[in-house]
């Protein structure tokens, strides 16, 4: 197929796809899914190699928001039966860490609920960055606390935060659809702030919450323009008792397309498949592993994953094998840090460095009973499972 021969040849030269092309590739059909993925897999190759990096979420607070995101299972007025608790002390969290660490993680997301932190938070947070840092030698710590006010991110740097995740979630066109109470700009300035203060920028986007093709394109190639060093992928996890839970609009094929899509327009930064992906991936997961170098090991923020030995051999049946600690996840020309040098997107001041935001969007998958076969097109409520382990708990995580 032209069209893939064209977006691999402008990958490997990190060379952005116009539009067309990229819209192009969410409408190719699934007689030609696989031929999608093994190009895209040529790009990911390229620049990654056969490597996936682990990241493990610490819910330092979860719950209690003001913000009204229409994803978001702690956002205000939601009806869904999460965990609520708040800070998590210092060693705590530490603990917390501790088990994604000891399953392969070499990157912390340290995530708390809300608009955004205060001072006085910044200080806690600051606390348990170095608390996790004391106890775990060369450990990557990621930050997403909500809208950052100027100095924070300064701050946070200078207590050891390697990175500040902030997703911009969806298109600029239809933000003010999913939530009011803040904007989009809101978060292109927190992106900038976090990068700007040296920090690894990582920004991502929701898929699943009745967008256009038009819509994802746009935010991908938004994202492209802020150059984070990592795009997470999440996939809307329609919750009971948020307003987005009858949004059940993906398939396995359509999550492919959509990672194959951000691949082509970011080719050499870490694509993360976020939450949602047990949901919405199920057995295809392995397959995402040739578009995506990157995942969360075991549970998210209010609800639970793959069990985090499901997550290892899966990696290693597919043939992918888990990246060091002594690894350096990013090519030669990003590891640096900086303005990245770059394709036809110009150099901004860009994202945040980990995890998926507060939202809670994030995605489950308890075992797959027994019993009659679950068509494809139809809504997997059974795979939705609150978290009821882990941070927050007096149950052992799972990592």
């Amino acid at each position: 197929m032209d069209l893939l021969n064209t977006l691999v040849d402008k990958g490997l030269r990190r060379e952005l796809p116009t539009r067309e092309e990229a819209l192009a590739v969410l409408a190719t059909s699934d007689d030609d899914l696989l031929d999608v993925v093994a190009a895209a897999g040529k790009v990911r190759r390229h620049w990654f190699g056969r490597r996936v990096k682990l990241n493990y979420l610490v819910n330092l607070k979860s719950g209690l928001c003001p913000e009204d995101c229409s994803y978001c299972s702690q956002r205000l007025g939601s009806e869904a039966g999460i965990l609520k608790y708040t800070w998590l002390k210092p060693d705590e969290a530490s603990q917390a860490a501790a088990a994604g660490l000891a399953g392969g993680a070499k990157r912390v997301c340290l995530v708390a609920s809300g608009r955004g932190p205060t001072d006085r938070d910044v200080d806690r947070v600051s606390q348990t960055i170095k608390a996790i840092k004391e106890e775990n030698e060369g450990v990557e710590v990621c930050a997403c606390l909500g809208l950052l006010s100027d100095g924070q991110a300064e701050r946070l740097r200078e207590a050891g935060a390697d990175a500040y995740n902030h997703n911009l979630n969806t298109s600029e066109s239809t933000y003010g659809d999913i939530t009011t109470t803040h904007t989009y700009a809101d978060r292109v300035d927190t992106v900038q702030k976090a990068h700007a203060a040296g920090l690894s920028p990582c920004s991502g986007l929701i898929a699943g919450m009745g967008e256009s093709d038009e819509d994802l394109v746009d935010v991908v190639f938004s994202l492209r323009e802020l150059d984070p060093d990592s795009v997470p992928v999440n996939f809307l996890i329609p919750f009971e008792g948020t307003p987005l839970a009858k949004e059940w609009n993906l398939t396995p094929q359509r999550c492919l397309r959509i990672l194959a899509m951000v691949r082509f327009v970011c080719p050499d930064v870490e694509v993360r498949i976020a939450g949602g992906r047990e949901v919405h991936l199920r057995t295809m997961q392995p397959l995402a592993l040739n578009l995506a170098n990157s995942i969360f090991l075991g549970d998210y923020l209010t609800s639970e994953g793959q069990a985090g030995k499901a997550d290892l051999e899966m990696i290693a049946d597919a043939g992918f094998e888990v990246e060091g600690a002594e690894q350096v996840t990013l090519p030669e020309h990003r590891a640096g840090g900086g303005c990245h040098e770059g394709a036809a997107a110009g150099c901004h001041e860009g994202g945040t460095g980990g995890c998926h935001e507060s939202a809670g969007v994030c995605g489950s998958a308890p075992a797959e009973p027994a019993g009659e076969p679950v068509a494809a097109n139809e809504p997997r409520t059974d795979l939705v499972a609150v978290r009821r382990r882990g941070a927050g708990t007096d149950l052992a995580p799972n990592a």
